[in-house]
């Protein structure tokens, strides 16, 4: 019972939050949000670069063992 009053309050405190941010027209806020947006794609554009060969070579671990548990 406490974890589900304590996710409504999460909840009701999230949503207070996003009216508060929807309704704000002050351009502080929205550059704010644009900074975060292009930092995300930037770390995001690096770290696939740089883990490039990783990446497939685990994508490609996962295709092969689906294929041996399956049998395709």
């Amino acid at each position: 019972m406490k974890l589900m009053l304590k996710a409504k309050m999460i909840m009701d405190n999230f949503k207070s939050n996003a009216k508060r941010v929807l309704v704000n027209e002050d351009g502080d806020q929205i550059t704010g949000w644009l900074i975060v947006i292009l930092l995300v794609v930037v770390v995001g554009a690096v770290f696939l670069n740089t883990y490039q060969a990783t990446i497939l070579e685990l994508w490609n671990g996962i295709i092969n063992k689906a294929k041996n548990t399956f049998g395709i």
